[in-house]
């Protein structure tokens, strides 16, 4: 009996700490393109920076901020879509998909499924919303901006009505294999990766204003595990294929660079100059 209850703890911690392993990499990934993005430099010969100050129209600018944010928009986007297309084709990524189903199905345990809901509950519906209105508010309280209960709602709602309108469309089958926890609605994309990518982005936006570079970091890598570790913890459970939580984590993380764009980033300015995002704790 003793040995049964080692191999299963043994068994937990593997699935949990191979999870947490992805997700620290990711976060870390995440953490070092943030520590390394160039600031901006008033002074410096940059033509889009200068064009930016010459220009002192707030809506114009944004414009041109939104439009180069089109590419990796519609990359996230498109990279949802591609994944779609390897679901009904059966090709790239999709492969895969029964292949980690069966092995969170193979690995779990009680101690691991009961693990991976309580991490799961940080990208439902009520996690998402009581953190971000929790964090809105402690935000608020800290450096007050009239613009951060509309930020916080179009992204975390906004998100809800994509992610809902996509399953109704794309109305895909649920894994078979070994479902651990409740779920509604169709399987493409993940509700809660989605939700997770976008609400855990916002909340780094709010708190890492007025933040060092190096803070600034560590919060943005911290919010990019937390949503790889809600997005894994949907296939370890067996309510979600692997392609599913990828476009839920890529149409997530679109959806909050659209809204943060057009909030001016960290000034959040509904239509303020976007290029803010760029620049130094101190200027803010």
């Amino acid at each position: 009996m003793r040995h049964g209850l080692e191999a299963g703890i043994s068994q937990t911690l593997t699935v949990v700490l191979a999870l947490l392993a992805v997700a620290g990499i990711l976060g870390l990934a995440a953490s070092t393109v943030v520590a390394r993005w160039p600031n901006y430099d008033p002074a410096a010969p940059h033509l889009l920076w200068r064009w930016r100050r010459r220009h002192a129209d707030p809506e114009l600018t944004t414009g041109v901020a939104l439009s180069l944010c089109v590419p990796a928009v519609v990359a996230l986007t498109a990279a949802a879509g591609v994944l779609l297309l390897m679901i009904r084709t059966k090709t790239g990524v999709a492969t895969y998909d029964l292949a980690f189903a069966r092995w969170g199905a193979v690995h779990a345990t009680s101690g691991s499924t009961a693990v991976l809901r309580r991490l799961s509950d940080l990208g439902g519906t009520l996690g998402v919303v009581s953190l971000s209105v929790i964090v809105g508010i402690i935000e608020f309280r800290r450096l007050p901006n009239r613009a951060i209960p509309g930020i916080v709602a179009l992204t975390v709602l906004g998100q809800f009505a994509i992610v809902n309108l996509i399953k109704v469309v794309v109305d895909r089958a649920r894994p078979d294999l070994s479902q651990l926890t409740g779920f509604s609605s169709s399987s493409f994309p993940s509700g809660h990766a989605t939700a997770a990518a976008a609400t855990f982005a916002v909340i780094a936006l709010l708190v890492g204003r007025r933040r060092s570079r190096r803070a600034r970091a560590a919060i943005t890598g911290g919010a990019t595990a937390i949503a790889v570790t809600v997005a894994g913890t949907r296939v370890l459970l067996g309510v979600h294929w692997l392609t599913d939580v990828l476009a839920g984590l890529a149409i997530g993380w679109a959806w909050f660079a659209l809204c943060s764009v057009a909030f001016g980033g960290r000034l959040l300015n509904f239509g303020a100059p976007a290029g803010s995002i760029g620049e130094s704790p101190a200027a803010l």
